[in-house]
């Protein structure tokens, strides 16, 4: 879909405040309100805009703790992956993994409570799983930008 610049101002106002009301968004970017809402279901149809969600205070809900963590695989093949993949997937403390290319094969940001917390975690379900070979955790000092917005 190529997006024109009333879409990419539709997108950065909904970026902003996901539940703004459509006239609301309408004035925002310049559009009557029937056209805006034509606008904004073919960007959710096209899928540019996937879903919409509320975002949390990690710290009042008890995860104030963001730590990023390097795994390396024992082997770096399909079935290897999918089966880290696939463990990864069930547990909620992981809110992001990917898959690297360079020195380690996986990185995960991870959320708990506290250190402890985090390394009861570590250990029953990370270094727990039989194709992980090592896991090193870098926890941050300082939080200077945490953003969802992209640059549209």
């Amino acid at each position: 879909m190529k997006l024109d610049a009333i879409d990419r101002r539709i997108l950065r106002a909904l970026q902003r405040d996901g539940r703004l009301q459509n006239q609301e968004l309408a004035k925002q970017v310049g559009l009557s309100a029937s056209p805006c809402l034509r606008r904004v279901r073919l960007l959710e149809e096209a899928g540019v805009i996937e879903r919409y969600v509320a975002l949390l205070d990690p710290a009042k809900v008890s995860l104030g703790l963001t730590l990023f963590v390097r795994v390396w695989l024992k082997r770096q093949d399909q079935e290897t992956t999918d089966e880290f993949v696939e463990a990864v997937r069930q547990l909620p403390e992981v809110v992001e993994c990917h898959v690297m290319a360079g020195d380690c094969d996986l990185m995960l940001r991870v959320v708990a409570a506290d250190l402890e917390a985090y390394r009861r975690f570590q250990v029953a379900h990370l270094t727990s799983l039989s194709v992980v070979q090592n896991v090193k955790t870098e926890v941050p000092m300082e939080k200077i930008k945490l953003t969802t917005e992209l640059p549209v």
